[in-house]
């Protein structure tokens, strides 16, 4: 049977693409050899979410005198969170099959190899029977990295995908990596009372935000009682202990258990990319801005292109992939893809960071107000602080990029990508009406100091 489009992986870009091209009126055919949504919506954005806001609650509860509401014996049942966090994760895995069966995408739960590229489509081998396509786009996303380090291995470390089914909260915990992967784990175990320590090679946590919101969320979590060891060289792994090098010279650390958070490894080997033609290397498949590979009829979206790695860039990656093989026009740009690590507080951003736009020679200006402007930031966040920086263009003042820190972040930086997005100028936000009392407003105060 003839396909129109044959999609290898059912994660964000490939069930987005599925449920797009199906609706688009394309025979559709889905392969994944696991299920369906992948890492994030099995064992990265939905699962991790949903046990950081569970901490959220707990820790609002431990101070809730700060609102004038005492609260006897605050406890939590970890089996509880972790049945309902199990719980979310069924519910949107059965609304992405329902989704699919909406759209008449046909799904194969089976391992999926590339057999065969001839003239004009790809023959796809999955459990035994053969499938032809004439569009092929590949999604097989990425895994967690484990480094070559003496004593290190998946015996004794957990990634991302074990720490999520810890039954019991670790009294000690050690984290290697301080990027948003390490930082949001050491946020929920530090406040869920283990004793967190995060060891990072660089000289900062959370590589590429803009510098001053990590520093001021590294000093807000070492305050909660976390500790940072920064610069520092991880030489050996003892069973679940940490040998490190840092200035102050060599040191062992103990926990109880051992968190690997240094990053992804594209899937790329073992669906028969070689058979192709498709260019490609251990850091991913290269596209261009259609998410097209060098092979006209093969796209690549999500991780597996190891340029951004982040559902929400899967999506639209699959949007723009299957809006270019059915004629629409449409190109993928990456100048305002939103970030967020959702810790307590939560960091959010869009666009070039200050040292960004320095090393690439832009002229810009830039402001920076606490979120305390917003009445009802001061009104939710008792005792917090927050900040928001605004990056703009010197000459026109277009915006440029936008960096908040502070709750709600995560809801609010879908404005600085729209406004990154419209190219709008400082004076356009200036000019819109925001609800009043809203964090929001803060995008309207900050418009008035630039």
């Amino acid at each position: 049977m003839m396909y129109d489009l044959g999609i290898i992986g059912a994660g964000p870009a490939g069930y987005v693409a599925a449920e797009r091209a199906g609706h688009k009126g394309l025979k559709v055919v889905v392969f994944d050899k696991r299920h369906l949504g992948g890492v994030c919506l099995n064992e990265g954005c939905i699962p991790t979410k949903t046990l950081l806001y569970t901490a959220k609650l707990y820790e609002n509860a431990l101070n809730g005198e700060k609102y004038g509401i005492s609260c006897s014996k605050v406890a939590f049942d970890m089996g509880r969170i972790m049945e309902r966090k199990d719980r979310v994760v069924k519910k949107l895995v059965g609304g992405v099959a329902s989704a699919l069966k909406s759209a008449k995408a046909e799904v194969v739960y089976s391992e999926a190899v590339i057999e065969e590229k001839k003239s004009d489509h790809i023959v796809i081998c999955a459990g035994n029977q053969k499938y032809e396509c004439r569009n092929l786009l590949i999604a097989t996303g990425s895994e967690a990295a484990i480094p070559p380090v003496k004593g290190l291995d998946k015996s004794n470390a957990l990634t991302n995908r074990e720490i999520l089914q810890l039954k019991e909260i670790p009294k000690s915990i050690n984290i290697i990596g301080g990027g948003v992967i390490g930082i949001e784990f050491a946020g929920f175990y530090n406040s869920m009372g283990a004793k967190v320590s995060v060891f990072e090679m660089l000289d900062e946590i959370l590589p590429g935000v803009d510098k001053e919101l990590s520093v001021m969320l590294r000093r807000e979590l070492t305050k909660k009682g976390v500790d940072f060891y920064l610069g520092a060289k991880v030489e050996e792994v003892k069973g679940t202990a940490v040998v490190i090098t840092a200035k102050d010279g060599p040191s062992e650390i103990q926990a109880d258990k051992l968190l690997v958070a240094v990053g992804r490894k594209m899937n790329v080997g073992g669906i028969g990319l070689e058979k192709t033609g498709v260019e490609f290397s251990p850091k991913g498949i290269k596209i261009d801005n259609h998410c097209r590979t060098n092979i006209p009829n093969i796209y690549a979206a999500g991780d597996i292109t190891g340029f951004s790695l982040l559902a929400h860039t899967a999506y639209r990656e699959a949007e723009v992939a299957v809006n270019h093989m059915t004629g629409e026009k449409d190109v993928m740009r990456y100048d305002a893809i939103p970030g967020v690590v959702y810790t307590n507080p939560e960091i959010a951003w869009a666009g070039l960071t200050e040292e960004e736009a320095v090393s690439r020679g832009i002229s810009f200006k830039k402001a920076s107000l606490p979120l305390a402007y917003a009445g009802r930031f001061v009104a939710e966040n008792e005792g917090k602080n927050g900040l928001i920086k605004v990056i703009a263009g010197e000459k026109y003042g277009e915006i440029l990029g936008v960096h908040i820190i502070g709750n709600p972040s995560s809801e609010l930086i879908y404005g600085a990508a729209m406004a990154i997005e419209m190219q709008m100028r400082v004076k356009d936000m200036r000019e819109i009406v925001f609800p009043h009392p809203t964090v929001s407003e803060i995008f309207k105060e900050i418009a008035f100091t630039l």
